[in-house]
């Protein structure tokens, strides 16, 4: 009788939300397994064997949840603009923070440290971390059940050593945003997930800056070949656009500034070499990319044109047989739907994203919207799919966190609960333009709308300053911006920290 009591008595707690258990075989919690212990007659082994409640539906009486897939762009901005004080939020992810990508090239090479772009969760959005109904789960979505109003999660662990083992747990959702981003390019070549770096989350500026500063050293250790140490520091970034160019301009102005005044004995050996099969540059105006192509060869980039066809784990192989030797390579192509997007039972729009309306909700299936660049617009919308940038993603967070609220307050926020609310205005994107730096001060700025259109684009140390200035106002919080402010003004005044750690 003592062991059925604690466990309807566990299960009354997590259908409230605030001690989620776990469905599927994996482990349960410390507190369940205890009830595991204590119970021995048949019907509450068999509870056990079900399971106990996860994050169950929500009751009535209490705040509608909205669950949001992601921390990026869209789920940050969308998370930080929700009421919750008429909703509770859940955030299912496999990281707690948002990045402030613009600036995530410059922690390569110790213009900034990595905690300057780490926006945490709890601080774009505290209810995660102090209301009740509210939580951050460091988990991934694995599937979707639109009739049941439930997803299936999975608890991320790998990459730390001596942890639990994922399982697996169900959240029950009133709205369900997919913000959960895209993935990077690799366009089927072999040999790139194995041998290349991405530049997407800190974690790959991080292996970046070992790996750069191990190379390094190991380059000025006596008795290592010539040939070996100039493959060992030659740096190849594949992929001209803004990040390409950003992490290129940034690499050379590292071995201008500090890497041939603390590196003298290897200083002639480091090289760094950009790949597009196109133009860099490409949806910036015809000058800019000029400036920029000027730019990076005096600052001593070499740029080729070409193809990549595959890469091994100490060379690439371009189009036309050409082959380049690198220490550290950096790929950067673009993006594109994820796996677990393409497997999702939606409609698809062009590309394999998440297809949505004119008011980023998905057709057919009540409750669901998508934001970001897992998202874009349905061939029968007549709208174009809007590029992957952090302005469009960011934007679109915005809007759907109002559109939300204006549900709630109408009396909608719950699952199932059709009320004739005025959703406003349709989502319009209107392009503010496009920035990236090339080097030590000089960057450039294109706030033309469209490639088409005319507009203002400038170039040298005014954009640069224009760079720098828009970026410091619009990371997140007061104390990243001071944390930018500092490591500009340390990195001015002191050079880069070279330290690997």
């Amino acid at each position: 009788m003592a062991a059925s009591s604690l466990l309807r008595s566990l299960s009354r707690v997590s259908r409230r939300g605030c001690a989620p258990a776990f469905y599927g075989r994996g482990p349960l919690s410390p507190l369940s397994t205890a009830a595991a212990a204590a119970a021995s007659d048949a019907g509450d082994a068999a509870v056990l064997r079900r399971g106990l409640a996860g994050l169950g539906p929500t009751a009535k009486g209490e705040k509608p949840r909205v669950v949001v897939l992601g921390t990026g762009w869209a789920g940050s901005r969308l998370m930080k603009d929700l009421d919750t004080t008429g909703y509770d939020v859940v955030c299912v992810s496999p990281r707690n923070h948002m990045v402030f990508t613009p600036l995530l090239a410059s922690t390569c090479v110790g213009t900034l440290e990595f905690r300057s772009v780490a926006e945490p969760l709890a601080r774009i959005q505290p209810a995660v971390s102090t209301s009740p109904g509210s939580y951050f789960l460091l988990a991934r979505c694995t599937a979707v059940d639109p009739d049941a109003h439930t997803i299936d999660c999975e608890t991320v662990t790998e990459g730390e050593k001596d942890t639990l083992k994922p399982w697996k747990f169900k959240v029950s959702y009133d709205k369900l945003v997919f913000g959960c981003g895209a993935e990077a390019s690799t366009f089927g070549i072999r040999g790139v997930t194995e041998h290349a770096t991405f530049l997407r989350e800190v974690h790959d500026a991080q292996e970046i800056r070992r790996k750069l500063l191990l190379n390094l050293m190991l380059s000025d250790v006596p008795g290592i070949s010539e040939g070996e140490k100039r493959r060992l520091l030659h740096c190849v970034v594949v992929g001209g656009g803004p990040t390409g160019v950003e992490f290129s301009g940034e690499l050379s102005d590292f071995i201008i500034r500090d890497v041939k005044e603390r590196y003298s004995h290897v200083k002639d050996y480091v090289h760094v070499t950009l790949i597009e099969a196109n133009e860099i540059l490409s949806s910036f105006d015809v000058r800019l990319r000029q400036y920029a192509i000027n730019q990076l060869v005096k600052s001593g980039v070499r740029l080729v044109r070409g193809i990549v066809k595959d890469v091994q784990p100490d060379k690439l192989i371009l189009d036309n047989g050409e082959e380049v030797p690198y220490g550290l390579l950096v790929w950067s192509t673009g993006v594109g739907a994820s796996s677990f997007v393409k497997s999702l039972p939606f409609p698809k729009s062009h590309g394999g994203r998440i297809g949505v309306d004119e008011w980023l909700r998905v057709p057919s299936v009540p409750d669901v919207f998508a934001v970001g660049d897992c998202c874009g617009f349905l061939e029968s919308t007549g709208k174009e799919v809007l590029p992957a940038l952090a302005q469009v993603a960011e934007r679109q967070g915005l809007y759907l966190a109002r559109l939300l609220n204006r549900v709630m307050k109408a009396g909608g926020g719950h699952a199932n609960s059709q009320v004739e609310a005025d959703l406003g205005p349709k989502f319009v994107y209107k392009h503010l333009g496009s920035m990236a730096t090339v080097g030590r001060y000089k960057a450039l700025v294109d706030l033309r709308q469209s490639k088409d259109s005319k507009g203002i684009s400038i170039a040298g140390f005014a954009s640069w300053f224009i760079w720098r200035s828009a970026y410091l106002t619009r990371v997140v919080s007061w104390r990243n911006r001071l944390y930018v402010a500092i490591n500009w003004l340390t990195t001015m005044i002191f050079g880069r920290d070279i330290s690997r750690i």
